[in-house]
């Protein structure tokens, strides 16, 4: 007797591993600068309302510079990802033997 009905398992995985990284980070040290900053003030400086005020605002100064820097370094890898492109397009055009030997080099 056939079995004709299979199961078909599909797993899933994380592939974002840049994303969480990125958060650790950030998170890290996003905490770390507001507090050092707060011990330092709170050792300098009597007003409590001036310590959280300065506090905040390097909370905000800090989101804004990791928020310009995640976006330069991503648009860092597109433009080095397009500019890839373009050479491999250019080389598999004008050097077609070179970049059969590559990749069966590669795939060897």
């Amino acid at each position: 007797m056939s079995n004709d009905h299979h199961s078909h398992h599909s797993e899933t995985h994380f592939t974002s591993t840049e994303v969480v990284r990125d958060i650790v980070i950030g998170m890290s040290d996003g905490l770390t600068v507001p507090f050092a900053l707060a011990a330092g003030l709170s050792a300098a400086v009597d007003s409590s309302s001036i310590i959280v005020t300065a506090g905040l605002a390097e909370v905000a100064a800090g989101a804004i510079a990791m928020g310009l820097g995640g976006y330069l370094a991503g648009k860092t890898d597109i433009e080095h990802y397009d500019s890839e492109l373009k050479r491999e397009a250019y080389e598999i055009k004008h050097l077609r033997g070179r970049e059969i030997s590559e990749v069966e080099e590669i795939l060897s």
